[in-house]
């Protein structure tokens, strides 16, 4: 399904999807808060087109031990599947291999797995169940997110023609955090470092840059109620157009396992 927004093409892909049982192959430690976890197994029929897609990953109760998982699609009750979305960073349809990244902050079922896992740990994945493609035909593209969004920037960097004007603003805890973006495009990264307040400070960080003009494509992805915060300031601030904004939540405070579409 395609929606033209100004003249401009968001398709969106819709997927068959299942659960693959994979194989940890590798263990690689990028910053003090981002693990990167390499997995092998039956990758057939598998896409993944969006940058920020995301797969649900499933992990055992923390309290039982035990996995539950989806039977014939429908999702039990009791016990309920732990599970959390995260960004396919990248496939390789040629190796069978998918790298997924994990931002470690809370304790949480995930990040505990992410820490602990070693070669040969078994994973079970399901998903994507579709992707939105945003067109590279936009004047300058805005990225605005904390670590949970930093590998689907990282992706998308890596995906854009070379000379696009893209501004990048992440949170992350300390200059030992920060990434090396592999990117062609015309890229300006502006890095936000985390605050021991509650303040939102990307949002803080927002109202003191001067961001690109005429038609930009702006994608937002951090807690649920920053996002949202940040998404009305881009408007009412910027003079971003709302129909030119992608804002997500991917986590909530208190519900690491939230992802929201934040809208009017």
């Amino acid at each position: 399904m395609d929606t033209h927004i100004d003249g401009r093409s968001i398709t969106r892909v819709r997927y068959e999807t299942r659960l693959r049982e994979l194989t940890v192959t590798g263990v690689r430690q990028l910053t003090p808060h981002l693990i990167r976890i390499g997995l092998h197994g039956d990758f057939d029929g598998f896409q993944s087109l969006g940058f920020d897609d995301h797969v649900k990953l499933f992990f055992p109760d923390p309290e039982t031990g035990i996995l539950t998982l989806p039977v014939m699609g429908a999702v039990p009750e009791d016990p309920k599947p732990v599970m959390r979305d995260y960004t396919p960073r990248q496939f390789d349809a040629k190796s069978q291999t998918l790298d997924i990244e994990f931002a470690l902050h809370d304790a949480g079922p995930a990040s505990l797995w992410a820490m602990n896992a070693r070669v040969g740990d078994l994973l079970t994945i399901g998903g994507p169940r579709g992707s939105t493609l945003i067109p590279q035909t936009f004047d300058g593209y805005v990225m605005i997110g904390d670590d949970t969004a930093l590998p689907a920037i990282a992706r998308r960097l890596e995906e854009m023609p070379a000379g696009t004007p893209v501004c990048v603003v992440a949170e992350v805890d300390s200059l030992d955090d920060r990434l090396h973006f592999n990117t062609h495009a015309d890229l300006r990264v502006h890095w936000v470092y985390r605050q021991a307040t509650q303040n939102n400070s990307l949002l803080e960080a927002l109202r003191g840059l001067h961001l690109p003009q005429n038609d930009v494509h702006i994608w937002v992805a951090c807690e649920s109620s920053q996002a949202k915060l940040i998404r009305t300031h881009l408007i009412e601030d910027h003079g971003a157009r709302p129909q030119w904004i992608r804002a997500s939540g991917y986590w909530r405070k208190g519900d690491a396992g939230a992802h929201d579409t934040i809208g009017d």
